[in-house]
């Protein structure tokens, strides 16, 4: 299978990735076959495996990951999530220093490696300013827990905000975006793919019911300028 770059990142990245959201109880909570799945696409040349804390849900997801990439960890771009809530606690979720450290070595445990390859604020937390969630995220890089750093569901506005806060302050700027995107949903047509390309940012598109995914060859002849960024498809996640 042919690889892209990953935005300016330097990760070779196969077209498509394989998304576990529905790995575990709330979707296949047979383990042993979500592990088998992950060594077809594996198999077949996929090289991202993306997932999330939330998923699963509680970790079981990251569970089900960690031990699918025993023996193969080294060949594989591992991307994960954090940002929702996990568990009953005020301070149990979100985009602060607080939990973003302590949640990060959650992850790494659950999926039983030393290092995330990529790793994204699920969703945007109007309650955290970006400088202290950026500030944590470039701790993890210069601490090798993490290569790279990225969003997900993030409105343009709020790309654009990461970006000059990330260059303004001399931190470790987000490397991709991951939206929904499909013939049924272009919105981010308007102004987030725009706002990926003026800052080099690759993208992972997924399809409208998250479940499906979408073709990452049709995302590229929509949306040409983003050609060979690290455009993604993600089934499941």
């Amino acid at each position: 299978m042919r690889t892209r770059p990953l935005g300016r990142t330097g990760i070779q990245v196969s077209p498509y990735a394989l998304g576990t959201m529905m790995f575990g109880q709330t979707g296949n909570p047979d383990h042993d076959a979500c592990v088998r799945m992950i060594h077809r696409a594996l198999d077949a040349g996929v090289n991202v495996i993306d997932t999330a804390d939330v998923y699963g849900p509680g970790g079981e997801s990251e569970e089900i990951v960690g031990k699918a990439l025993q023996g193969r960890r080294a060949g594989v771009v591992l991307a994960t999530k954090v940002n929702g809530v996990m568990g009953e606690g005020p301070n149990r979720g979100g985009s602060s220093r607080r939990w973003i450290v302590a949640e990060v070595e959650e992850s790494l445990r659950r999926l039983r490696t030393d290092h995330i390859d990529l790793y994204q604020i699920h969703h945007p937390d109007p309650d955290t300013d970006i400088e202290e969630t950026l500030s944590a995220l470039t701790d993890l890089v210069r601490a090798g827990k993490v290569r790279a750093i990225g969003l997900s569901n993030t409105p343009a506005s709020e790309i654009v905000e990461a970006q000059w806060t990330a260059e303004r302050r001399g931190l470790h700027r987000p490397r991709t975006e991951q939206a929904t995107y499909s013939i049924l949903n272009r919105g981010i047509e308007r102004e987030v793919l725009p706002a990926c390309r003026r800052h080099g940012m690759g993208g992972r598109w997924c399809g409208a019911r998250s479940r499906w995914g979408c073709s990452p060859a049709a995302t590229a002849r929509a949306v040409p300028a983003l050609r060979g960024r690290g455009c993604a498809g993600c089934p499941g996640t």
